[in-house]
C-alpha cells in the first residue's frame, strides 16, 4: 500500500472528490454513512497522530479553568495567560479566596474578563465548597459548576480523566455537517447524532482530530480543499481552494510551518515538526 502524502504536498483524487460531491443529492443509508464517517476517522489520526487538546495543563483544576476562559478567544490566548493566573492562584482555594480586580487583570487579554472572573473565582468556590476542593469526574457534577456547560465538561472528562466525550465546539459543528454526518445544529442534538456512529471508546479522540483538522485545513471561510488528504471523501470539497498550490498556502499551524498554540505542547507534536507558541509578549 502506497505510503499517504502529507497535507499539501500533492493533488488530491480530484475525481473521486467531485464524485462525493455529486452524491450529496443522493441519500446515503446508514451502514454507507457509518462506514464513510469512520473511514475519515480513521485517514484523521493518520494524518494528526499527535492531535491533543490544545490547552496547556497541568492537573484538572487548571484545565477546567483555561476551558472556561476559552470562550470567544483563541488557546493561544488562553495559554499565554494561564501561567500568570496559576503563578499566583495555583489551588482552587487560592482562587476562590483571591481579588476580583487583580484576577480581571490578569484575565484582561482573554476579553469578556469581567464575566470570566465571576466564572473562575465562582467554580473555584463551588470546588471548594462542595467537592473538597478536587474537580468532579463526572458529567452531572461539572455541568453544576460556573461557567462549565457540556462542551467544556466533555473536555475535561475526556482529557483529565480519561472518560470518553464529545466536544461539539464551532470546529466540531462546521466539519460534521460538511462531511454530512448529520443536519443537526444544535450541540446537543449533534453530539447524540455522532455519538451513534463511533464506538464510545473513539469519542474523545474523534473531537481532537475533528478539532485539529478543522483549525488547520477546512477553514471556516476558505477551506484548503486542494491540500485536503480526505478531499476523495468529503462531499463539501469545491467550497473552497482547490488548486494544490494555492491551498497549501492556507493551511495553518504545523501543516504551514507555523507555532501552535501550546506554550508547552506535547513531545509527539515537536516530534511531527510542531513548534511551541510564545509568551505572551514575545516577539
Amino acid at each position: 500500500m502506497p505510503a499517504k502524502k502529507p497535507a499539501g504536498t500533492g493533488k488530491p483524487e480530484v475525481g473521486k472528490a467531485e464524485a462525493a460531491k455529486s452524491e450529496v443529492g443522493k441519500p446515503e443509508s446508514r451502514t454507507a454513512l457509518v462506514r464513510r464517517a469512520r473511514r475519515i476517522n480513521r485517514e484523521l489520526a493518520e494524518i494528526y497522530p499527535y492531535a491533543h487538546p490544545e490547552l496547556d495543563f497541568e492537573n484538572p483544576f487548571q484545565l477546567v479553568v483555561a476551558t472556561v476562559l476559552s470562550a470567544q478567544t483563541t488557546d493561544l490566548r488562553v495559554n499565554q495567560t494561564t501561567p500568570g493566573l496559576f503563578a499566583k492562584y495555583p489551588t482552587p482555594e487560592d482562587l476562590a479566596a483571591a481579588d476580583p480586580e487583580e484576577v480581571e487583570e490578569i484575565l484582561r487579554p482573554t476579553g469578556f474578563f469581567r464575566a470570566k472572573t465571576r466564572s473562575v473565582i465562582g467554580l473555584s468556590k463551588a470546588l471548594v465548597e462542595e467537592f473538597g476542593g478536587e474537580v468532579p469526574g463526572r458529567l452531572e457534577d461539572l455541568v453544576k459548576l460556573p461557567g462549565v456547560g457540556r462542551k467544556t465538561a466533555f473536555v475535561v472528562l475526556g482529557n483529565a480523566f480519561g472518560r470518553p466525550g464529545i466536544t461539539v465546539d464551532t470546529h466540531f459543528q462546521r466539519l460534521v455537517r460538511r462531511w454530512k454526518w448529520t443536519e443537526a445544529t444544535e450541540p446537543d442534538k449533534i453530539e447524540t447524532a455522532i455519538g451513534a456512529l463511533f464506538p464510545k471508546s473513539e469519542w474523545t479522540m474523534l473531537s481532537h482530530h475533528v478539532i485539529f483538522h478543522g483549525r488547520r485545513i477546512c477553514h471556516a471561510r476558505k477551506p484548503a480543499c486542494g491540500a485536503c488528504p480526505i478531499a476523495p471523501l468529503c462531499p463539501a470539497y469545491g467550497e473552497g481552494e482547490t488548486d494544490p498550490e494555492k491551498a497549501k498556502k492556507l493551511l495553518k499551524y504545523e501543516k504551514g510551518g507555523f507555532p501552535g498554540q501550546r506554550l508547552n505542547p506535547p513531545q509527539s507534536y515537536l516530534d511531527a515538526g510542531g513548534r511551541p507558541a510564545p509568551p505572551l509578549g514575545a516577539g
